[in-house]
């Protein structure tokens, strides 16, 4: 089986997810990442899958970098670079027998070239819609093993429980 690579166009899904679009209006583009790359982290841990995170230089000018955060690996491509591009570049290449490599864009052009390499594509609306049903099941995953093994501060285990429970009742 082979092994599954998302590679997201960052500020396609800023521009693209409302809760993200809404700190891009009000400017605050370094919240909007932080943002995305938490979500991104979280879907990406649950459901065990590698994620790279492509952003345009353009908007961070001479930032040129590469590292990891969340378990993610983070690019922001060189000043003359576009996200587009290095997505093109780094999808042909990651795209082979050991690894289906998918690519979040809402960018049609892109999209093109993708299929034409073999990477399957993910719009921004789609992904946005599987983080958060990942989110949702994070949360009643969270629920479900809130109370298991639940006890009270108590040296006493259940059987026991019940015993001095039944005393209780005698002694009332």
């Amino acid at each position: 089986m082979k092994k599954p690579l998302l590679i997201v166009d960052g500020y396609n899904m800023i521009g693209a997810w409302p809760e993200l679009v809404q700190l891009k209006n009000k400017d605050l583009m370094e919240d909007a990442r932080e943002q995305l790359l938490q979500s991104l982290s979280n879907y990406a841990k649950y459901e065990k899958l590698a994620v790279i995170v492509v952003f345009d230089a353009q908007f961070v000018p001479g930032i040129t970098k590469n590292y990891a955060r969340y378990q993610l690996e983070v690019v922001f491509t060189e000043e003359g670079e576009t996200a587009d591009s290095y997505i093109e570049r780094i999808a042909g290449k990651l795209n082979d027998i050991m690894t289906q490599v998918s690519v979040a864009t809402s960018d049609l052009a892109e999209q093109w070239v993708i299929f034409s390499q073999g990477a399957l594509r993910v719009s921004a609306r789609e992904l946005y819609k599987t983080v958060k049903k990942t989110e949702e099941a994070i949360k009643r995953h969270q629920e479900s093993i809130k109370y298991t093994d639940y006890r009270r501060n108590s040296p006493w285990d259940e059987k026991q429980l019940k015993k001095l429970e039944e005393k209780l009742r005698e002694l009332s």
